[in-house]
């Protein structure tokens, strides 16, 4: 397996020593504290004890439509991934999903409670994955995708699932819950005509509006969130994501948001499935994550505390009874 040692640069130093504590006593107050933060953390811990027990879906070798989703996972998030694809599964009582799982490198031992709760699950390894970027994609070609990649985990969830590869494809972001059945989702995935995406409670890309026009030529869609993001993996142009990185990389800034920005890009101009808002919420309130009206929820920023305090206990609940509704406990 190739690794990348990381050079310690002078942005790096003063990144670890000055904005990194910043950061930290800043997220300590927005999530109302030390004591606040050890309770939430405490109710993750539960979340994650909780999904080790989690039941097998069942109906592996039925006859029933099967449909996958894709997941970039690793060792801090796959409880959430289980949750996630789990609470979908208990709400798609005519389908089969089958996850396909990315390893981040991390993941581990953990990859025995994916495999035994989805039993026709497919995990693809790291090493698999690289390979498969250095055979598609050159770095002598190809530099800044490969940094990213090492770098900069979000971006695998655009290049795992589709380089090298053909056809319609939805990937999902851990951190999300379903509460009810995801009609929208499902009439996608029968039959992907065009690009799907949800939406953001506000924009969220890193860069203006302007600078990302002026590379795609055309406006970018208006608050584009890859929490749900569906994508012909045949047209993806990974020498114009190469070009739009080297360019974006020029304007001195990096952003967590760059993953979102190339996928708001390659989308600028198309026709889309836009997840209705009201059904599929990013960022819920607290109200909302405590009683879910909606099908989804994309739990970011603040919404955090709520998703490990409350909401993954009612989406269990939801799942149970939903699954003996429909005779499969």
């Amino acid at each position: 397996m190739k690794r990348r040692s990381r050079k310690v640069t002078i942005g790096r130093l003063v990144y670890l020593i000055y904005y990194k504590p910043v950061a930290t006593v800043r997220r300590s107050i927005r999530e109302g504290g030390p004591w606040n933060q050890l309770v939430t953390a405490r109710a993750r811990r539960e979340m994650e004890r909780t999904a080790r027990q989690m039941k097998p879906v069942k109906g592996s070798e039925s006859s029933l439509p099967s449909y996958e989703v894709h997941m970039l996972t690793g060792a801090r998030f796959w409880y959430q991934s289980a949750f996630c694809v789990r609470s979908l599964a208990a709400h798609s009582a005519t389908e089969l999903i089958k996850p396909v799982f990315y390893d981040d490198g991390t993941l581990g031992n953990h990859r025995q409670h994916l495999r035994r709760i989805f039993p026709s699950a497919r995990l693809v390894s790291y090493t698999e994955s690289e390979r498969k970027l250095d055979r598609v994609l050159p770095e002598a070609k190809f530099p800044r995708l490969h940094e990213r990649w090492h770098s900069y985990p979000n971006i695998r969830k655009l290049i795992d699932p589709h380089v090298g590869s053909a056809g319609w494809k939805l990937v999902l972001d851990s951190d999300m819950l379903f509460f009810r059945r995801p009609d929208f989702l499902l009439e996608w995935l029968r039959a992907p005509g065009e690009p799907l995406y949800m939406l953001d409670t506000e924009e969220s890309y890193g860069y203006g509006r302007d600078a990302l026009t002026k590379l795609a030529g055309v406006p970018p869609p208006k608050c584009l969130n890859v929490g749900v993001c569906g994508l012909q993996s045949e047209k993806i142009d990974w020498d114009r994501l190469e070009q739009w990185i080297a360019a974006l990389d020029g304007s001195g800034r990096t952003t967590y948001y760059l993953e979102q920005a190339l996928v708001a890009m390659l989308l600028a101009g198309r026709e889309c499935a836009v997840a209705p808002a009201q059904a599929y919420i990013t960022w819920p309130a607290p109200e909302e994550c405590v009683q879910p009206k909606a099908i989804m929820h994309h739990y970011v920023a603040d919404a955090k505390q709520f998703y490990f305090r409350e909401s993954w206990r009612v989406c269990l609940r939801r799942m149970q009874n939903s699954e003996t509704s429909n005779g499969l406990v």
